[in-house]
């Protein structure tokens, strides 16, 4: 039995540059996981299940059981696993949960089955899952280009405390539908994300006037209620909101503790709303494993 954590992320920076021939958009992103994460263990088992802790996700439809079928047939085992995810992530929220949890799997898996498959092989297998799984199988800080599966390791970036803040929005097709509202006028040349990428390997902060994501006004014309919610985590006192992903996710950083935990408390307990207090997770200070 292994447990690893499968740690959720954030975009400091998400532009979209264009329409790709193959359907996709070309994005420039810098990514940061966080601390927030869901658990994943996995068994030794003849045959190949999934179980979750939260009702409605059907395992053949759970990207980690996607990955976990992907693995097994190419690599021509014929060993089962049983997976089972404790999940802590809001779902379908811009914080790649799913991704995460499937990663995981992929790591987990080429260990517990003795599979040797080296770390190109395994990004390649999971950029046909996913756009942010490849990025996902190491975390950190990072930039993506390409749609997403082109991943550029950077130094650590240096970030506060962060306020998470996930409102009641249900967007069917989420990804798809979000990235269809996205208009030429929307599109970026990437100069944000570079200037951030350049800030970071200068020395690790991340001014929060660098921060920008695309999906921050796409969302507000396509989310019914999504500019009331905006607002009123701005009257707690956020400041610097941006959307992880396509949202619904929001995020303020805060500068002390103390302030987003009672921003926290505000939004959960007051207000009845998802939120969470984190921080930035960077891999190099272990990987969380049990055996």
């Amino acid at each position: 039995m292994i447990s690893v954590e499968a740690h959720a992320k954030i975009n400091l920076t998400l532009e979209v540059q264009g329409r790709r021939p193959d359907g996709f958009h070309e994005i420039a992103s810098i990514v940061q996981t966080i601390s927030l994460h869901d658990v994943v263990t996995i068994h030794s088992s003849e045959s190949l299940t999934l179980s979750c802790d939260i009702e409605g996700l059907a395992p053949e439809e759970n990207l980690a059981f996607k990955a976990a079928s992907m693995l097994r047939q190419r690599s021509g085992t014929t060993t089962g696993a049983r997976i089972e995810i404790e999940k802590h992530i809001p779902v379908a929220a811009g914080l790649g949960g799913g991704s995460s949890d499937a990663a995981a799997t992929l790591t987990v898996l080429n260990q517990l089955w003795e599979l040797d498959i080296d770390a190109p092989e395994l990004e390649a297998i999971a950029a046909e899952l996913g756009s942010d799984i490849p990025y996902l199988l190491r975390g950190g800080t990072a930039m993506l280009s390409g749609r997403g599966e082109r991943v550029r390791t950077l130094p650590a970036a240096d970030l506060p405390w962060i306020v998470l803040f996930t409102p009641k929005a249900a967007i069917d097709n989420k990804t798809a539908t979000m990235y269809g509202a996205v208009e030429p006028s929307d599109y970026t040349r990437g100069a944000l994300t570079r200037k951030l990428d350049a800030r970071i390997r200068g020395g690790g902060d991340v001014p929060p006037q660098f921060l920008f994501n695309v999906f921050d006004e796409v969302a507000k014309r396509a989310v019914p209620g999504l500019s009331d919610q905006w607002a009123m985590f701005e009257s707690l006192g956020a400041r610097e909101v941006h959307l992880s992903g396509s949202g619904p996710t929001m995020y303020s950083p805060v500068a002390k503790r103390e302030f987003g935990s009672a921003m926290q408390l505000l939004l959960t307990h007051t207000h009845g709303q998802q939120a969470h207090l984190v921080t930035a997770w960077d891999p190099e200070r272990g990987e969380h494993w049990t055996h």
